[in-house]
């Protein structure tokens, strides 16, 4: 007797890349890692932050806006028939032109029938050594929200989203089942072992973190390889309700993941741990301060 499915499950695809210094040559190695995945059953894939170049961030160069295109445009388009022919759904990071010097780092969440469901643009930019992203983009202005797709609610953050609770609750209370962050992180060169492992424990530590507040399953998609002077650190993973990580890839290769995902673990896990059920929705208004200056005499 044929095995009977668990509608339920949802397969997760995560694609870790190494990235070219040409387009092109990215785009076919992500449209051949979808199939890839798509063979192993995937019904939604993730592709990294920016992944059709290497990370350009790294320096500011007025010549590097030529790498942004158009939303739809010629990757959508290109990958909308893939999802199509794949049945799949595709989150794909991209440089996004919007118009004449407005530029976002935005993510495309495109359903099994090559449509665009949604995008999601970065909120959260950073201005640190060789992340110079504030030179680039603009920060988003669609908020935090919910992709309805053929095989699951999906919400996009990316990156330097993912070290914000805020960023992640609000996605959630918009009824993601999945919390997908596209992703290029690294070492800084010269830092000692003992820092590098430190970075990496916060950075998986904080987005299991936000599994377990939220009930839901975080998808951690994370570029591999040498760039430049940053050496993306890889290690793309899932972590499910309960904050367990359920897979993971390696620091130094390009894989391919294709994880489980069984959403009747969201219901299970918020039914044990009730944490929406008694959030103080009354006395966090002053969430939306800067900084809470000390009260007179104290």
């Amino acid at each position: 007797m044929a095995k009977k499915m668990n509608k339920n499950i949802v397969k997760a695809g995560l694609i870790q890349m190494s990235c070219d210094i040409k387009p092109e040559a990215n785009l076919r190695n992500a449209i051949a890692r979808i199939g890839d995945a798509a063979r192993q059953g995937a019904q939604i894939v993730c592709l990294q932050e920016l992944f059709r170049s290497q990370y350009f961030c790294q320096t500011e160069d007025i010549a590097l806006f030529k790498l942004a295109e158009a939303i739809p445009g010629p990757t959508t388009e290109a990958l909308s028939k893939v999802a199509l022919q794949k049945k799949v759904v595709i989150l794909a990071s991209l440089f996004e032109k919007r118009a004449a010097g407005v530029y976002h780092n935005t993510t495309v969440v495109i359903d099994a029938d090559g449509k665009i469901a949604g995008k999601y643009r970065k909120m959260h930019i950073p201005d640190d050594p060789l992340y110079y992203e504030k030179f680039y983009f603009t920060p988003g202005d669609l908020g935090f929200q919910t992709h309805n797709t053929k095989h699951g609610k999906v919400g996009a953050l990316v990156c330097w989203d993912q070290w914000f609770p805020e960023a992640a609750r609000l996605t959630a209370l918009s009824g993601a089942e999945f919390i997908f962050y596209p992703t290029a992180i690294g070492w800084l060169p010269d830092e000692d072992e003992e820092m590098n492992q430190a970075q990496h424990s916060a950075w998986e530590t904080i987005q299991r973190a936000h599994a377990i507040a939220n009930g839901v399953y975080v998808v951690a998609v994370n570029r591999v390889g040498r760039e430049g002077k940053l050496n993306f650190w890889g290690q793309s993973f899932v972590a499910d309700p309960f904050g367990r990580v359920i897979a993971k890839a390696s620091a130094d290769k390009e894989e391919v993941l294709v994880v489980d995902c069984d959403l009747s673990k969201i219901d299970e896990t918020r039914q044990n741990w009730p944490f929406l059920r008694d959030r103080r929705i009354d006395a966090y208004t002053s969430l939306s301060s800067r900084f809470l200056e000390p009260a007179p005499g104290k």
